[in-house]
């Protein structure tokens, strides 16, 4: 009787787990969909160059999240991390500097709509690939109408809110793009494998730090000031380097210890939603029925992932059960 129950607890345990995993990855999601107002309020005060901002907030959240490590007395544990597996933590914290740079020139060269759909749309569909070659079975019905919804949601709120959008070059842009999102997703997938053995803060912690070693020479080479006098400015990199950074992937890598790298990148289109809403409510930029119809087919996908027969990827034990 015992066995009997215990066997029909660890499904609904596990069940439980994947649906917190999905809040805190959604949760990372709309933390990030704030950083596109941040980063404009910013350079309507100083006009430094998006990936000025991006050393910045990296580099923030990388000390924030230190002195959080020593006020904890939890730095041994990086130490032991940077030891135990440096190539992944290479990986992660270049793959999460990389992705980021890319989607910004992208942005510059093609317009933000199709830099959006290329490089979010594209990590979804590779990491599901991935799976179910893994798995040698090919993904549910459920699963595939899951992804399609999303990805229609996607292309919806992005080129909607972006129509007039153009660029110089559409095809480096496009390139960018296909770079950004393939990045995206192996970087996940390195992400999820580690995560499962590390603290979210520790790994969160040698990510930003990696990272900020990554960006930060690049103030070197990059037009536009490279600091800021202005309280404002400072504010908001402020806020997105300890919320959209340190807190934003402290809750996605936590997600990921339980949800799997497909089900993460799709929930994480909750990002370009919580995008256009804050325009929409901030800059009292207009819905069109297009793209509050992409709201409403992104957050129907993102509730079907709540399932396990649906969810873009296999329910995973919880680690720390």
């Amino acid at each position: 009787m015992v066995g009997q129950a215990q066997a029909v607890a660890a499904p609904r345990h596990h069940e439980q787990s994947h649906l917190r995993g999905l809040v805190e990855v959604a949760g990372a999601s709309v933390l990030w969909g704030t950083g596109g107002l941040a980063l404009q309020l910013i350079r309507e005060h100083e006009p430094m160059s998006p990936i000025t901002i991006s050393a910045w907030r990296m580099a923030t959240a990388a000390v924030v999240l230190l002195l959080a490590l020593l006020a904890l007395r939890r730095g041994p544990e990086l130490v032991h991390l940077a030891r135990t597996r440096p190539r992944q933590l290479l990986v992660v914290g270049v793959g999460t500097a990389a992705y980021q740079g890319f989607y910004f020139v992208s942005v510059t060269q093609v317009g933000v709509a199709v830099s959006t759909v290329v490089s979010l749309g594209l990590a979804p569909v590779l990491l599901t690939v991935v799976e179910s070659v893994r798995q040698r079975r090919a993904p549910t019905p459920g699963r595939l109408a899951v992804l399609a919804t999303a990805l229609l949601g996607l292309v919806l709120v992005s080129v909607a809110g972006h129509a007039s959008s153009t660029g110089p070059d559409p095809v480096l842009g496009v390139v960018l793009a296909v770079a950004s999102g393939t990045t995206y997703a192996l970087t996940a997938l390195a992400g999820g494998s580690i995560s499962r053995e590390t603290s979210p803060l520790v790994l969160t912690s040698g990510m930003t730090l990696v990272g900020a070693a990554v960006l930060l020479p690049l103030l070197a080479v990059v037009d536009g000031p490279r600091v800021s006098a202005d309280p404002v400015a400072l504010a908001w990199l402020a806020y997105l380097g300890v919320l959209t950074m340190a807190l934003a992937y402290v809750l996605l890598y936590s997600g990921l210890r339980v949800v799997a790298p497909s089900t993460a990148v799709t929930a994480s289109l909750v990002e370009p939603v919580t995008a256009a809403v804050v325009a929409a409510v901030v800059l009292s930029e207009s819905l069109g029925p297009a793209a509050v119809a992409g709201i409403v087919l992104v957050l129907l996908a993102v509730a079907g992932l709540g399932r396990p027969s649906a969810a873009a990827g296999p329910v995973l034990p919880d680690p720390g059960r």
